[in-house]
């Protein structure tokens, strides 16, 4: 079955970087573009990026162009998620996810979701 595995969430000082990495499997023929998403308590989950695997299109809302950049490495099944210059507002439960339809920031496009990989920044 689809599989996403979230890992290199941990705390971060302000200004510092991470990486996140989703590892996939079993991702069926259908799916055609992996989101990553984050959710604050409290918040509603938001969507921060998203790569289409047909063609490596990605798409970022305003809130992080310049400062995330999504990625794939085909051959290892993993899209990451460079996040630079992070703040306090970045901390939140960072998940990926999987969906048959183009790029969209709305979660409900998604099917398929990993477990979550907590980010924390502060000093």
């Amino acid at each position: 079955q689809v599989q996403l595995v979230e890992s290199g969430g941990g705390l971060v000082q302000p200004g510092g970087s991470l990486r996140l990495s989703c590892a996939t499997s079993g991702l069926t023929s259908d799916v055609s573009s992996i989101g990553w998403f984050r959710q604050a308590p409290g918040k509603k989950r938001e969507g921060l990026s998203c790569i289409l695997l047909s063609d490596d299109r990605v798409w970022y809302p305003d809130s992080v162009k310049g400062r995330f950049t999504i990625s794939r490495d085909k051959f290892k099944s993993t899209v990451y998620l460079q996040m630079d210059s992070l703040t306090p507002e970045d901390t939140a439960t960072y998940y990926c996810a999987a969906s048959v339809y183009y790029c969209s920031r709305y979660p409900s496009q998604y099917t398929y979701w990993g477990q979550g990989t907590q980010v924390t920044v502060s000093s």
